[in-house]
């Protein structure tokens, strides 16, 4: 599981950073300020949060007695990555507002991180 988590982030950190450029660079004369603030936010969350799967890959080989609960933040992750930022992203692009998806991604992202901490705490034999 620990390749899955480390490719998934390393393949979405890498679409973050061209998510990102785009916003600074090449969709300048297509997209309005708002768009391209839009993007840019989806991208750094995409970025943070791409990140923490290459974490998560690397605490399931340091911890792997606590694998179910770090492969759950993991999964938060992907899940916070893809209703956060896939909201952001559809706005940007489609201006179509997705209603509570993009609060629900960020609780996604908080909740993978409180669990990612509990993980290695709780006693496992």
């Amino acid at each position: 599981m620990e390749r899955v988590f480390f490719s998934l982030g390393s393949l979405l950190a890498a679409v973050a950073v061209a998510a990102g450029a785009y916003a600074a660079h090449g969709g300048a004369s297509f997209l309005t300020e708002e768009q391209a603030s839009w993007i840019a936010k989806a991208a750094r969350y995409q970025m943070y949060h791409a990140l923490a799967l290459v974490a998560v890959a690397g605490a399931i080989i340091h911890w792997p007695k606590h694998l179910r609960l770090l492969q759950v933040a993991g999964g938060l992750f992907l899940a916070g990555i893809f209703l956060f930022c896939g909201s952001l992203y559809l706005l940007a692009f489609s201006g179509m507002h997705t209603g509570y998806t993009t609060p629900a991604g960020g609780i996604a992202f908080m909740l993978g991180w409180l669990i990612m901490a509990a993980a290695v705490w709780i006693k496992r034999a």
